[in-house]
């Protein structure tokens, strides 16, 4: 880490809405934005070199699905622990796991950075687990992003979605998506039944939240080792497993 030993420097992949976001957070974190390095430059990881890179101790990437998967094996080749926001890559997932299992780095990913939001994973996985054994019961789930968003269904969305099949929800969750305006993110899920419905949903009204928690799991990841997303952070089980299913009522 940096000489202040509570100071964590970290380096920007990517320097559009989210990178200026996390930047602005970073202060009130402990953290140092060190530099960042724009997609242009990161393009075919021509910026990613040890001699052009600012020296840093973990690197937050929000750039793109494209760039992501040149980025973090180069990250990875420099030894850098990397917070991944970046969505849309899960196709090259196992390759990148393997990339920075070799290089031997701390890497937290995530399609979803809010605290918020995990917990809101938590009470959607809850609620599919109990409705599961309420056959009459559907369920849905809508997610509303901003028009310059790429992928849909949102990385979150999918998320959640396969949280409440491990939860034990077997019957079909219609997924559906819109893309409109400048809305960070808003994720509903559902369930309705013959005489009435429950709703959950979470609302993002900025982007601060995803960057603080870009930030606080920068600081988490920072000297560890292995492939870990918000929920080890945040010391939340896996739903569907068994330390998950142990902590809930009968």
């Amino acid at each position: 880490m940096s000489p202040a030993a509570d100071v964590l420097r970290v380096v920007l992949i990517g320097h559009g809405r989210m990178g200026r976001a996390v930047e602005a957070a970073a202060a009130d974190r402990g953290c140092v934005v060190a530099g960042w390095v724009d997609r242009t430059a990161a393009a075919g990881g021509a910026g990613l070199s040890r001699d052009r890179l600012p020296e840093a101790d973990v690197a937050i990437d929000f750039s793109t699905a494209d760039a992501l998967v040149e980025n973090l094996p180069r990250l990875a080749e420099l030894g850098m622990d990397v917070v991944v926001g970046t969505t849309g890559w899960s196709g090259r997932e196992a390759e990148m796991r393997d990339a920075a299992g070799r290089a031997g780095i701390g890497v937290v990913a995530a399609a979803n950075f809010s605290v918020g939001v995990a917990y809101f994973d938590v009470l959607v996985s809850e609620a599919a687990r109990r409705f599961a054994t309420h056959p009459e019961f559907g369920a849905w789930l809508h997610e509303v992003h901003h028009a310059a968003k790429r992928d849909a269904p949102s990385g979150t969305a999918i998320r959640l979605k396969a949280s409440m099949e491990a939860s034990g929800f077997r019957r079909p969750i219609d997924v559906s998506s819109t893309r409109a305006g400048f809305v960070p993110g808003t994720h509903t899920v559902g369930f309705d039944g013959p005489s009435e419905t429950i709703t959950l949903t979470h609302a993002a009204r900025d982007r601060g939240a995803f960057a603080r928690g870009a930030l606080m799991a920068a600081r988490w990841v920072h000297g560890r080792r292995g492939w870990f997303d918000l929920r080890d952070v945040l010391g939340l089980p896996a739903p569907g497993t068994q330390d998950w299913n142990a902590t809930q009522p009968g």
